[in-house]
């Protein structure tokens, strides 16, 4: 048996990792890979944060393509082999002319969650303008939505399964700059790569706006680290890349934005 109560102590989604912990379970006794459904990144971190922890089942994790946001994991004996092919997603293509009723990513996740699936099932959504949107899905669920989800919005839509080779990601939009700061303090270092007053990193932090590595970040004078990922809702993320110190003791941070 696993250490559950050890494991979940710390985390903040106890009752999704309790459900992933039931599927690690699942894999040690039947000896097969068991699936997971699709988490979010904070509920993706906290999970990938655990299984270095056990020494008898492994999980790697996947979304369809390298930059997903929602992925599920593979879970498996260590004694088994295991890569992202383990991992069963589908890829589901939703057809339509949005040229007159244009649909967001809400729209699509609405029409989607409307045919009667739950969200855990689904995992990122690609709007593709006017054209509709491309999904990742549970490998069961293809055959349902091709039959039911027939409209979004207004719009009459065909949704059928693509080759994950068909999918148009689109590569995130990203900016490279270096800051020299007297402190590795959460509202400095994001000040400086989000480009906006301290004072203002200070109030979105205050507010519940900021993640630091997907967890909300409480304190601005938190301190950030290389490989930190920060990011604040509807502003986009933040990575820390290298950290040096300078003659004068200061730090020299190396930054990269994604948009």
């Amino acid at each position: 048996m696993l250490p559950r109560d050890e494991l979940l102590n710390t985390v903040e989604n106890r009752d999704t990792l309790a459900k992933i912990l039931d599927r690690a379970e699942e894999a040690l006794k039947t000896w097969e890979i068991a699936q997971t459904d699709f988490l979010s990144p904070p509920e993706l971190m906290e999970a990938l944060e655990i299984f270095p922890r056990l020494t008898e089942v492994r999980a790697v994790a996947w979304g369809g393509y390298p930059q997903a946001e929602r992925q599920r994991l593979a879970i498996a004996r260590s004694e088994l082999p295991l890569d992202s092919s383990h991992v069963e997603v589908a890829a589901v293509e939703i057809a339509g002319n949005f040229l007159f009723d244009t649909a967001t990513h809400r729209d699509f996740l609405g029409a989607m969650l409307g045919t009667g699936i739950v969200r855990g099932k689904t995992g990122d959504i690609l709007v593709l303008g006017e054209r509709g949107a491309q999904a990742i899905v549970v490998p069961e669920l293809v055959e349902f939505l091709e039959m039911n989800l027939t409209q979004v919005r207004s719009v009459p839509v065909k949704t059928q399964a693509i080759d994950f080779a068909e999918l148009r990601v689109r590569p995130p939009k990203k900016k490279e700059m270096t800051t020299v700061e007297a402190s590795m303090r959460l509202d400095a270092i994001a000040s400086a790569g989000f480009g906006m007053s301290r004072s203002k990193m200070s109030s979105l932090i205050s507010g519940g706006d900021v993640r630091v590595n997907w967890k909300e970040a409480k304190q601005s004078s938190y301190t950030v680290k290389s490989g930190d990922l920060i990011a604040i809702r509807g502003k986009g993320r933040l990575e820390v890349g290298e950290v040096a110190m300078t003659k004068k003791q200061r730090y020299r941070v190396q930054l990269t934005r994604f948009k």
